[in-house]
């Protein structure tokens, strides 16, 4: 008892690196916890990259049928040929009408509004500019599809602005038959 424990010099605390020195160095050399870590870094790059390759693939694909739906409108356009009305058959559409319409069965998978047709025409030869409408016989005539798609994937809207869309724009142009059935 008479002896008591003296403080080493610099408040008590001589020893503690000593001690702490061999748990730093086994928690340095753990990797228990590393797998998780890697995983928590990886993960949401790796998802990014799947989605985007989903999401790309999608419109590929759409900018493809819309490309195919407007080579096939036009060029029943250009036949002059006016389909019925599908909600009172035997009633013909307008030619314009016709040609939407058209274009809707080429594409089925897709939902075009009426408001992204754009019509024009021009008469062969020089000087020629393009005006508005579908045209007559022997007119060049050019159907122009302004679509827009929105992307589903939040990730992908960043990249994206305003708000994740993308705007696909395809045409195609051919010179009308010159007698209309």
């Amino acid at each position: 008892m008479g002896q008591s424990a003296a403080a080493p010099e610099g408040g008590g605390r001589g020893r503690e690196p000593l001690v702490m020195a061999p748990r730093i160095g086994r928690r340095l050399r753990d990797a228990s916890g590393a797998t998780l870590i890697e995983a928590a870094l990886v993960t949401p790059l790796f998802l990014l990259l799947t989605f985007s390759i989903v999401e790309f693939g999608a419109v590929f694909y759409a900018y493809l049928a819309l490309e195919n739906g407007v080579s096939l409108s036009t060029r029943y356009g250009v036949t002059g040929n006016l389909m019925d009305d599908p909600s009172n058959p035997g009633t013909p559409l307008s030619r314009q009408d016709s040609i939407k319409t058209a274009m809707k069965d080429a594409t089925p998978t897709l939902t075009i509004d009426d408001s992204t047709f754009t019509f024009s025409h021009r008469t062969p030869g020089p000087g020629g500019g393009w005006v508005g409408g579908s045209g007559g016989p022997n007119d060049i005539e050019r159907v122009t599809i302004n679509y827009t798609w929105k992307f589903f994937t939040p990730l992908i809207w960043p990249f994206f602005p305003p708000n994740g869309e993308l705007n696909l724009r395809v045409d195609s142009a051919m010179k009308n038959e010159s007698r209309f059935e």
